[in-house]
């Protein structure tokens, strides 16, 4: 945190997990509110974290995916991303790795810009988001069983009108392109 606030902390008096596989976890929590309120069951979806790639050709051209997403059964257009595990991947190597899983691009140049929260409500993991710049196509993609992805390059005067159309409408990829466009106004 960094800001000062008179806030606090929720105290977790046990835990247990009521689910736990490999392509979900939810934790039950029995927490203590500072007012000494108990709630018995406050569920928390433990993720993995996430690398987030905002990926421009020199060409000034935004490499976007195009997958079919489930949980709102869906075709989306969104930035690259992918889940990692902090213990064992860094988020560097992380975006690096799906950007050219996914997309087949990589970056001359990864710029890491911020660290976000997804959903900090009910989810624990982060949000790792990078700039990729002079990105190129090496034609070697590497997708999991669960993914089709088409590659969509769309110029970068274009997106905000496809944001504001509802095209691209994805929380986390919205975020990355008015930051990545911001960043790139003061470089």
């Amino acid at each position: 945190m960094n800001f000062e606030t008179n806030l606090k902390k929720w105290k977790i008096l046990k835990s247990k997990f009521v689910i736990n596989n490999q392509w979900c976890q939810v934790r039950q929590d029995q927490v203590e509110l500072p007012d000494g309120t108990v709630i018995d069951d406050y569920f928390v979806n433990v993720r993995p974290d996430i690398a987030l790639i905002l990926p421009i050709t020199p060409d000034n051209e935004i490499v976007f995916v195009c997958q079919y997403r489930h949980g709102i059964q869906d075709i989306l257009l969104e930035l690259p991303a992918g889940t990692f595990d902090p213990k064992v991947e860094d988020s560097l190597s992380a975006a690096k790795r799906e950007l050219e899983e996914e997309t087949g691009y990589i970056a001359q140049e990864l710029i890491f810009m911020t660290t976000i929260y997804d959903n900090p409500v009910k989810d624990d993991n982060k949000i790792h988001i990078y700039l990729g710049l002079n990105v190129t196509n090496t034609g070697h993609k590497h997708l999991d069983i669960t993914e089709e992805i088409e590659v969509v390059l769309v110029p970068i005067n274009d997106v905000i009108s496809q944001i504001m159309s509802g095209k691209i409408c994805v929380a986390g990829t919205i975020a990355t392109i008015f930051m990545g466009l911001e960043f790139l106004s003061k470089r």
